[in-house]
């Protein structure tokens, strides 16, 4: 297999959710975590689970996961429009959207109880 069907997209110039043009960090949509339980390795192919991946600014990043658990990005929230469908996750960064590129919010949300 060649090594350039495994390599991530290309890193945009800013956040693929907010759209801000900040340092970028790789967000798995199939968590790396997963990628060894059979459940998803029967569910994804391997090209599918290394390189499903959208560019986001660390608020945004940090976000996904405070506000997500893992087994819901994999089986719930694989795409852009499935995470900005998200209601916490779209407030989130609609209200970021229009922050200077440099902007950091004071605290991580909470995850919420019962995960």
């Amino acid at each position: 297999m060649a090594g350039h069907e495994l390599s991530p997209p290309p890193r945009p110039e800013g956040c693929e959710l907010c759209g801000r043009e900040s340092p970028l960090t790789r967000h798995h949509l199939i968590p790396r975590s997963l990628h060894g339980k059979a459940r998803y390795r029967r569910r994804f192919e391997r090209v599918e689970r290394l390189t499903a991946i959208l560019w986001l600014c660390h608020p945004c990043h940090k976000h996904i996961h405070a506000v997500l658990s893992e087994r819901e990005l994999a089986d719930h929230y694989r795409s852009r429009e499935a995470l900005m469908a998200h209601p916490e996750v779209g407030t989130f960064v609609e209200w970021l959207a229009g922050k200077p590129a440099g902007f950091k919010p004071k605290r991580a949300p909470q995850r919420r109880q019962g995960r």
